[in-house]
């Protein structure tokens, strides 16, 4: 059975790094968010006399953000169909708190749970210090409205609500602070790989 599973949580926790680890003990298709829709949004971003890098504003929200999230899922479903194991990174916030939508998701490529084992790994971090140092050290421009904002950006954080109808065996809550050991991938590894559908 193909599985897809989402790693989720705010920006600096370390989503990307954890996944990609976890690319050396489980084949699947590696689909950021972020990459599959990016550059579609700065191209309706710069059209609009937009900051190429905005990812906060209304504008952004409102005419770039489900774009990127939907074109993300189609490449995902097609992988699906054909079997292999998908990897998604991204938030996903609006996404996890709508409880029909993983089901409505999968039904539109003709897949639901029976076909698919879906699973999320909410990544978070306990030390808001250490995450604002991860998002500096990433160094990328979409994160300066952040930096420039941290007590306004830390002071909206909150725990993503993950309302999916699936079992609660099949969301897992990692903190990622301190060091990524092997130790610790290799259980992220073995929640991944338990089926239980």
């Amino acid at each position: 059975m193909p599985k897809l599973v989402l790693f989720s949580g705010p920006a600096g926790t370390g989503k990307t790094t954890i996944s990609k680890k976890l690319l050396e003990y489980i084949p699947a298709i590696y689909l950021d968010k972020d990459t599959v829709g990016g550059r579609a949004s700065e191209k309706i971003l710069d059209m609009s006399g937009m900051d190429i890098n905005d990812r906060d504003s209304g504008f952004y929200k409102q005419h770039c953000r489900d774009l990127e999230y939907d074109s993300t899922m189609d490449v995902a479903l097609e992988n699906l169909e054909v079997g292999s194991n998908v990897f998604l990174i991204g938030p996903f916030t609006k996404e996890l708190a709508n409880k029909k939508w993983i089901d409505e998701t999968l039904n539109r490529a003709g897949l639901s749970q029976k076909d698919i084992d879906v699973k999320v790994v909410m990544v978070t971090l306990s030390n808001q210090e250490a995450q604002k140092e991860r998002i500096i050290v990433r160094n990328t421009e979409r994160d300066n409205w952040k930096l420039n904002n941290w007590s306004e950006f830390v002071s909206g954080l909150k725990e993503i609500e993950i309302n999916w109808n699936i079992p609660d065996e099949n969301i897992l809550r990692f903190d990622n602070s301190g060091e990524l050991t092997e130790t610790k991938i290799k259980n992220i590894v073995e929640f991944i790989n338990k089926n239980n559908n």
